[in-house]
C-alpha cells in the first residue's frame, strides 16, 4: 500500500471540518467539546489547505511546461 493510499482524501477531511463546525453550532455545547471540535477543526482546515496548496503548485508547474 502506498503513501497516497494510507492519506485520507481531501473530501473526507472537509467532511470531517465541516463536521466539526456544525458541532460548534450547538446550543447545548460543553466549553470542553466546543474547544475540542475547535481544535479538530484548525487541524482539519490546516490539512485541508496543504492539499490545495500542493495541487495548486502542481497545476503551476504543468502550465509552464
Amino acid at each position: 500500500m502506498s503513501k497516497a493510499e494510507n492519506k485520507p482524501k481531501f473530501e473526507e477531511i472537509l467532511a470531517k471540518l465541516e463536521q466539526s463546525s456544525e458541532n460548534l453550532k450547538k446550543e447545548n455545547i460543553t466549553l470542553e467539546d466546543a474547544l475540542k471540535n475547535f481544535e479538530e477543526g484548525i487541524a482539519y482546515y490546516e490539512a485541508c489547505s496543504e492539499i490545495l496548496n500542493n495541487a495548486k503548485q502542481k497545476i503551476e508547474t504543468y502550465s509552464k511546461e
